[in-house]
This record gives C-alpha cells, sequence and structure tokens, in this order.
C-alpha cells in the first residue's frame, strides 16, 4: 500500500470477518504549515482502488491495535471544503463530535490524535540517523515485491496487490534486481551451451 492509503485507512475500511482491507482513497497535506491540515482524496487511478487479503499476523496485530485504540479514541469527520462556487471539491479531516460524516481513523498517536502520514515520520528519522540506514516508508513497497516475486508470487498479481494496473510498472520501479540472480542468469546460459 502506498504511504496515503496506509495512513488514511478507517476502521470500516477493513472487514474482519472478511479478512480484507479495502482501498479507495488517500490522505494529502496541501500546505504543510497548517497544522493538523489532513484532506481525504482519491486514490493515484482508478486501478488503484482495491481490496487487500489480511495475513494472520496483521490481523493479530489489527484486533489488538484497535482494542488498544479503544481507550484513547478521539472522534474525527470529514468537513466538507467547497469552492467559491458552493461545489464540493474535497474533504478534511477534523477533530470533532459531529455524528454526521463520522470517521474512525485506524492509525492515531498513543494519545488518539490524527496526524496523517508524520505519525511514521519520527520511527524512520530514528533508522535514518541513528543506524546509518536510507530507508523511505515508501520503499517497503518495492521490498514487497521483491520478496514477493522472490517467494514464487507471480508479478501479475503483486502489481495487483500493489495498485499497479500494467506488471510493466511493478517489473520497473519495485522489483529489485539481485546479484545472486544476475550471477545464477550466467551459470544457466552456460550450463545450457555446455549442453549443445
Amino acid at each position: 500500500m502506498r504511504t496515503g492509503e496506509v495512513f488514511v485507512l478507517t476502521w470500516d475500511d477493513i472487514d474482519f470477518e472478511k479478512r480484507i482491507i479495502k482501498i479507495s482513497k488517500t490522505v494529502y497535506a496541501k500546505d504543510k504549515k497548517e497544522k493538523g491540515g489532513w484532506y481525504l482524496g482519491t486514490t493515484k487511478t482508478i486501478g488503484s482502488q482495491r481490496e487487500v487479503y489480511i495475513c494472520d499476523t496483521l490481523y493479530s496485530i489489527l484486533l489488538n491495535y484497535k482494542k488498544q485504540q479503544g481507550k484513547n479514541y478521539k472522534k474525527y469527520v470529514l468537513e466538507e471544503v467547497k469552492n467559491k462556487y458552493g461545489k464540493l471539491v474535497e474533504y478534511k479531516i477534523v477533530e470533532n463530535n459531529f455524528k454526521r460524516n463520522r470517521v474512525e481513523m485506524v492509525f492515531t498517536r498513543k494519545d488518539g490524535t490524527y496526524s496523517g502520514t508524520d505519525i511514521i515520520r519520527y520511527p524512520f528519522r530514528i533508522i535514518h540517523h541513528e543506524l546509518g540506514i536510507q530507508c523511505r516508508f515508501y520503499d517497503l513497497r518495492r521490498s514487497f515485491a521483491t520478496i514477493s516475486l522472490r517467494g514464487g508470487c507471480e508479478i501479475k498479481d503483486i502489481a495487483e496487490v500493489l495498485g499497479h494496473k500494467r506488471i510493466e510498472t511493478t517489473e520497473k520501479y519495485y522489483i529489485l534486481s539481485l546479484e545472486e540472480n544476475k550471477k545464477k542468469v550466467t551459470k544457466v546460459f552456460e550450463d545450457e551451451m555446455n549442453k549443445i
């Protein structure tokens, strides 16, 4: 999942019975200076709207997280933002007790505050500065794709889970070429040539 797709998840996007996460939106900040200015947007493309299955480990983590979060949960709503002509152009995620347009955000801080994608910045800053590892949250998508392919998954299935309409996108930007695979290619070629 893309960063904005993960951190805009609401509890009604997660079907615990079917073990599915429905991905249909993203979150973005319009103005970095506006503290808490998070907006709801559509996924990158129509093809990015999808359902992803939940593995056993994630299922347990999400169930426990939901129970833990219940103690400190804050209420949020989608506030309509209209242009000067009165046309609805977007929704802003704001803390409020109204029942209309209420959303139950999955990823919040310990005190229940929703912070969009900012919630992941600090852990990755630690990884970078204290451990010396160049890594972004988005890099996890590439790792997922590479590990899944190495594990025997079909590229088409990986592309669908990532929300790519074309498998070429997955191949070009997400599958890492490994040195051991490059060596294997030349070894296979050599073995085949020796058979001739």
